[in-house]
């Protein structure tokens, strides 16, 4: 009996002016995509950045949440006046923004009461229904809300806690990939790839993608898909090709 492809999708919202203005550059997407697709067989497919605006963030989020089975956002939920993720949420779903008993209370034991400021008080606000996201590098939790999952934006807390998304996520299958790197120019296999990607369009994505390696021009042909039957039969036909055109092929 075969076993039946689940197809499990996601967004990525990065949230932050530090990121678009060049002065941060962001390590979240590939670690989010990389974990989401290893570990819970769900495909990320489409990543958006933008600005600390909560109009753009409403916009965003409600788009997103119904295009998507899950969206993920980083960054905004830090204590400063700028960090205003919790409370756009907040208003996109039109449910109350307060302070989340449990997360009072963790964050009131990190810090002790007489260095709980109104600052790390703030981190303990969320949508109203929110549940937490454990953070174990630095006590402040994420939090989901329907079908949004908020992280940090700092790359080695969100690392630190995806662990604890798990328990969130309904698992799809995996998308298996392969990569066969030649040296060649694509235009002089752009005609054949365009004829196997129709051939097997349904079951498989096929990228190629340029380099200049050691003083030579090459490109990399990768191919994505849900069934490793399909993967196996369209690099078969690949390397075929390639080999009838007496392309060197750096890896198999």
């Amino acid at each position: 009996m075969k076993k039946k492809i689940k197809k499990i999708n996601a967004a990525i919202l990065i949230i932050g002016n530090e990121i678009l203005s060049g002065r941060t550059q962001d390590k979240n997407i590939a670690f989010l995509t990389n974990w989401l697709n290893l570990n819970c067989g769900i495909s990320v497919n489409e990543v958006r950045i933008i600005p600390d605006e909560e109009k753009i963030i409403v916009k965003n989020i409600l788009t997103l949440s119904k295009k998507f089975n899950y969206v993920f956002t980083t960054g905004g939920i830090g204590p400063t006046h700028d960090d205003i993720t919790a409370q756009s949420i907040s208003k996109a779903f039109k449910v109350k923004y307060e302070y989340h008993r449990e997360a009072y209370a963790i964050l009131e034991k990190y810090y002790g009461k007489e260095k709980f400021n109104d600052g790390r008080k703030k981190m303990a606000k969320m949508p109203k229904g929110a549940k937490l996201i454990y953070n174990p590098s630095s006590a402040a939790p994420g939090f989901i809300t329907k079908n949004v999952l908020s992280l940090p934006g700092v790359p080695s807390i969100l690392n630190s806690m995806i662990e604890n998304c798990k328990k969130y996520l309904d698992k799809g299958s995996k998308v298996h990939s392969k990569t066969i790197n030649i040296y060649t120019v694509e235009s002089n296999i752009s005609e054949k790839l365009g004829l196997i990607q129709k051939k097997y369009k349904k079951f498989v994505e096929i990228g190629s993608y340029p380099f200049f390696r050691l003083g030579k021009i090459g490109v990399a042909i990768v191919t994505r898909s849900n069934s490793l039957s399909k993967l196996r039969s369209v690099n078969k036909e690949l390397i075929k090709f390639i080999k009838s055109k007496k392309i060197k092929i750096l890896n198999i």
